[in-house]
């Protein structure tokens, strides 16, 4: 009687339940870490223009110095690391012995990061030249001071993720999203320190690039640098305490790590490809404006600050949900257990869309007040010019999110070897829209076709890798996955008409300048941007959006206990 009046609960919903459980409950502790260091990013990133600048001729200097370390970093480690590390690691804990294996790719990885390092910072010269076209000498000199101080990120930039990755596979989760909170705090106060030292940037008289100091030079890059290096160093504090310490192993057992070098050659391959667009694209952006004379012209800087916005929903939920996800979906991927692979898929791609749709709808209606909240200091014209790069690139941001979650699905599989001849017309795609908007239209639209080369290359990315692993997976659950979408859009569309009506008793954000303007454009923000979450909010609960649901539920028990 007691059994037929009290039903057992089916096993399988509840692991489906502890799943979904835990995967909230990562995607908040490492959203929220990801949240506050992109907070800080932005303010970092507002100091930076009131230090140098934001389409002055040290802005687009030192956004080629600084972008060498990221882009080496691409091209030698991220992908490769991200594409073979976490699937190898997680093997790797769970058989005897398995550390040997993970001290291994933590020695080999880190000797060759820091090889590299040396070499490319020693040829900075040469890769400033390669990056840039049609710049003068002095801003050649100017960006390659600044890239000596910036390119030693590269070594730390490594480090920080050989170190995340396995505490990732030990789900450690929230030291590798909060330590670059600990970057960006040491940033902003190098770049106070210049603020106190040297004074802001003044456009009506700006600092030739001949005339900087090696103090001033030092000061701006050389924190950034410190910035990248605590970053990485603060991780070895949870690798230790979670039970972990490395050890020099150089050799190990003959083809232990065949399959990793295999993935990785095909990872880099990959990464190659997508770094010859970067370096295309960019050097498009950088001839927008070679000498900085222009404030109303986006150059390659702009690009950047436009970039650091774009980035920031993605970065919070979609990063975090990628992250959390990956460690089980190697493990599904381990025991060839594909409907949960697939559910996996599914489940991440639905809860992703739900939250980039209204991203997307929200930013682009709010972009020229979001500017102007961020980046305080710049001039009407320079904010002017980062918005509409901002809103090219935001075109994309849906197909980004999806993007992410197929690539690593791919990675999990071992197959890198598909994700390089993607790669291929995805760069064709971006280096395309960009020289094609240059040949056809004037200097002030080259920088945000390069955005809309930006968000083609992800179209084209999302369709490519759909339709790969709807082979490899017997399916993608599609349907469920668009309708949910559609639903969304719906929703996102009819928050969107509220929002633009709404601003239309706004002042215009041309007109709202310096800190009281930002000011004011952060209260117009935040009032808009309420009424449009309440609206989408409603017509994802009227269109049975269970995604919304499942988000809000947390929320909804604890008012409920209260």
């Amino acid at each position: 009687m007691t059994d037929a009046a009290e039903p057992k609960p089916d096993p399988e919903l509840t692991v489906t339940g502890r799943r979904r459980r835990s995967l909230r409950s990562s995607t908040a502790i490492m959203a929220a870490g990801t949240g506050t260091s992109r907070i800080l990013g932005l303010v970092r990133n507002a100091m930076l223009i009131a230090a140098i600048g934001a389409n002055a001729p040290a802005a687009n200097a030192y956004d080629i110095a600084n972008k060498l370390p990221n882009a080496m970093f691409a091209i030698l480690a991220a992908g490769v690391l991200n594409a073979a590390l976490v699937p190898q690691i997680v093997k790797a804990f769970q058989r005897k012995g398995g550390e040997r294996t993970v001290d291994r790719i933590l020695t080999v990885g880190g000797v060759l990061t820091l090889g590299a390092t040396i070499v490319l910072t020693l040829s900075a010269q040469l890769w400033v030249v390669l990056y840039t076209r049609d710049w003068p000498p002095e801003m050649i000199a100017l960006a390659t001071a600044f890239a000596f101080w910036c390119i030693p990120q590269l070594f730390f930039y490594g480090l920080y993720t050989l170190v995340g990755e396995v505490l990732n596979a030990r789900e450690q989760f929230g030291w590798f999203m909060w330590a670059p909170v600990l970057n960006n705090v040491v940033a902003i106060a190098g770049l106070g320190a210049y603020l106190v030292l040297f004074g802001p940037f003044d456009a009506a008289s700006p600092v030739d690039p001949e005339d900087w100091t090696a103090g001033a030079i030092a000061l701006v890059g050389g924190v950034a640098t410190l910035g990248v290096a605590s970053q990485a160093l603060i991780l070895i504090i949870p690798m230790v305490r979670g039970g972990y310490r490395w050890h020099w192993r150089w050799r190990g057992p003959k083809g232990e790590l065949t399959t990793i070098g295999r993935i990785a050659g095909w990872a880099l391959a990959a990464v190659l490809v997508e770094q010859v667009a970067v370096l295309l694209t960019t050097q498009v952006a950088a001839a927008a404006n070679p000498d900085g004379s222009e404030l109303d012209i986006a150059g390659n800087a702009a690009y950047f600050y436009a970039l650091s916005l774009y980035l920031v929903p993605h970065s919070l939920v979609t990063v975090s949900i990628a992250t959390a996800m990956y460690t089980a979906m190697a493990r599904h991927a381990a025991s060839d257990d594909v409907a949960s692979l697939r559910a996996d898929l599914s489940r991440g791609l639905r809860s992703v869309g739900v939250f980039t749709v209204f991203a997307t709808v929200a930013m682009i209606v709010m972009a020229p007040y979001v500017v102007r909240v961020v980046y305080p200091t710049t001039k009407p014209a320079e904010a002017a010019s980062i918005t509409e790069v901002l809103i090219a690139m935001l075109l994309g941001l849906v197909p980004l999110g999806a993007t992410v979650l197929f690539k690593r699905m791919y990675f999990v599989l071992e197959d890198a070897r598909s994700i390089f001849y993607m790669h291929i017309p995805m760069a064709i795609a971006w280096v395309g829209v960009a020289y094609g908007v240059m040949a056809l239209t004037e200097p002030r639209w080259w920088t945000v076709g390069v955005g809309l080369g930006l968000a083609a290359s992800n179209w084209v990315g999302v369709i490519l890798r759909a339709g790969g692993l709807r082979r490899r997976l017997d399916g993608l659950d599609g349907r469920r996955v668009l309708v949910t979408h559609g639903k969304a859009l719906l929703a996102a569309g009819a928050a969107g008409g509220i929002g633009w009506l709404l601003l239309q008793l706004a002042p215009p954000a041309s007109e709202l300048t310096g800190v009281p303007g930002a000011g004011v454009s952060l209260l117009i923000v935040m009032g808009v941007g309420t009424a449009m979450i309440a609206v989408y909010a409603a017509g994802l609960w009227a269109l049975r959006v269970r995604e919304a649901r499942d988000a809000a539920a947390p929320l909804l028990r604890r008012l409920g206990r209260r």
